[in-house]
């Protein structure tokens, strides 16, 4: 039997290939709202980060985040999607930390 091929995407941050369950996807949305995608079934343009701040920050300072959602993202809204990053983080520590 075949195995299946696991879906591919690049980081706008660090540019590094991973799983695309890996990897947290921002989407602007036909109306131009941006969120996070963590089902990764939004439709809309998306672009994808890995999980940590380093990569959001880098993604942001070299305006990659911007390029790939073809459209410029203001310093509030950039806080609050840092924001949720943080809270993502932070979840996922906590179910690590309780596995063991």
């Amino acid at each position: 039997m075949k195995r299946r091929k696991t879906p591919q995407r690049m980081c706008v941050g660090c540019q590094e290939i991973s799983p695309k369950r890996q990897l947290i996807r921002i989407v602007r949305s036909p109306q131009g709202e941006l969120s996070l995608d963590l089902s990764g079934k939004k439709s809309g343009r998306g672009a994808y980060l890995c999980r940590n701040q380093e990569c959001f920050h880098t993604a942001v300072k070299a305006k990659r985040l911007q390029k790939a959602l073809k459209c410029e993202i203001s310093s509030e809204l950039l806080a609050i999607l840092a924001g949720e990053l943080d809270l993502l983080e932070e979840d996922k520590e906590e179910r690590t930390i309780d596995k063991t």
